[in-house]
C-alpha cells in the first residue's frame, strides 16, 4: 500500500505541477483531461517562448515568404477558433477569424484577445466523453483528411509544438537567448 500512496502522491504532484487542480483524487484521467493537460502545457512552453521576443524584433521573418514572429504568435492563438468549429462540426464555409484586420500591437494584447477563444475551446474538449472521442470522425477541412476526434485533437496539439520549434529557431536566427522551456 505505501507504495502506492509514492505513486499516487508523485503523480498529483506531476499533474499539480502543470497547474490542473481539478484532477486530485482520481485513480484514472479521462481522454480528455490528458489532451486537455498536453495542450496546457503545450501552450505554457509556447507562452515561454514568446515571452522571450522582444518588441523590437515583432516583424522579424528569415525570408519573404515566412510568417513574421508575431504572425506566427497570431496563427497559434487564432488557430484555438478554428479548432472549435472544426471539432464541433460546425460550418467552416464562410471562415472568418475575429482577429480579421485587428492591429498587432503586443504579445500581452494578443494573448488576452484570444483568452476567451482558448477557454471555449478547452472546454469543449472537455465535454466530449472517451467514446465520442473514440468514434466522432473528423474531416479536416483544409485536405479532407478523416480522422477520429482524439486524433485530431493529437494533431492539434502537433500544429502549436511544431511551430514552437519554428519560434525557437527565429530566436536562433535573430541571435536571441532562448527561454529554457524543459523547466
Amino acid at each position: 500500500m505505501a507504495d502506492f500512496e509514492a505513486i499516487s502522491a508523485r503523480n498529483r504532484l506531476s499533474i499539480e505541477y502543470f497547474g490542473l487542480n481539478y484532477i486530485h483524487d482520481r485513480k484514472k484521467m479521462t481522454q480528455s483531461e490528458l489532451i486537455i493537460l498536453n495542450f496546457t502545457e503545450i501552450r505554457r512552453k509556447s507562452i515561454k517562448l514568446w515571452k522571450g521576443l522582444p518588441k523590437s524584433h515583432y516583424n522579424w521573418k528569415p525570408d519573404d515568404k515566412a510568417m513574421t514572429a508575431i504572425e506566427m504568435i497570431r496563427h497559434v492563438l487564432e488557430a484555438d477558433y478554428g479548432w472549435n468549429i472544426i471539432i464541433n462540426k460546425g460550418d467552416m464555409t464562410n471562415y472568418s477569424t475575429p482577429w480579421k484586420n485587428r492591429p498587432f500591437i503586443s504579445l500581452t494584447d494578443e494573448l488576452e484577445f484570444a483568452e476567451p477563444y482558448r477557454n471555449t475551446f478547452l472546454e469543449s474538449v472537455r465535454q466530449f466523453s472517451d467514446r465520442e472521442l473514440n468514434e466522432t470522425e473528423i474531416i479536416h477541412p483544409g485536405n479532407g483528411d478523416k480522422k477520429n476526434l482524439a486524433k485530431y485533437l493529437l494533431r492539434i496539439g502537433y500544429h502549436e509544438s511544431v511551430h514552437a520549434g519554428q519560434f525557437l529557431s527565429y530566436l536562433r536566427a535573430m541571435k536571441i537567448n532562448r527561454p529554457e522551456i524543459w523547466v
